[in-house]
């Protein structure tokens, strides 16, 4: 059997990005069960009420992420949204841990792929944003959108 190359997307934290200033990324491993997994392959995950912990043994958990029971399991499938491990390397943990410590950031789950065949998770560390800063973001947004718009339809009119 080949070995699987390259990235799938599984989900994606799309209110993540309008929630919160993204200041840094990393990518994690995540510890999962035999059925889980099967469900992700079929491309069954939400990460829309998830975050992510730092206990105090230095260990990251990534809480609140529904990866739903795979259809085709048996009595042993595992529960929805319980709290799954990530791997990380331990002074990047202590890193992040001192940040969302000190400086009132905090660290939430942007997207879940497949990568070479293992299931992975990117994390990034953000900042909250203001409401004025939504509509900021959102106002540039619509008016990149209107500058496309405009563009196309000029070009069109050209020829």
């Amino acid at each position: 059997m080949t070995k699987e190359q390259g990235t799938k997307p599984i989900a994606q934290n799309k209110k993540a990005r309008h929630d919160y200033a993204i200041e840094d990324k990393y990518e994690a491993g995540l510890v999962l069960t035999g059925t889980e997994v099967k469900s992700l392959r079929e491309g069954r995950a939400s990460l829309a009420e998830s975050f992510i912990t730092i206990d105090r043994r230095g260990e990251m958990w990534l809480e609140g992420a529904n990866i739903p029971e795979y259809l085709n399991g048996t009595w042993n499938n595992h529960a929805p949204k319980r709290k799954r491990k990530l791997l990380l390397h331990a002074a990047q943990i202590d890193k992040l841990a001192r940040q969302t410590q000190a400086k009132g950031f905090t660290i939430i789950p942007l997207s879940l792929y497949f990568k070479d065949g293992r299931v992975k998770v990117e994390i990034a560390l953000a900042r909250g944003k203001k409401e004025f800063d939504k509509r900021q973001s959102l106002r540039e947004e619509q008016d990149k959108r209107e500058a496309l718009r405009a563009m196309r339809y000029a070009n069109k009119q050209v020829r």
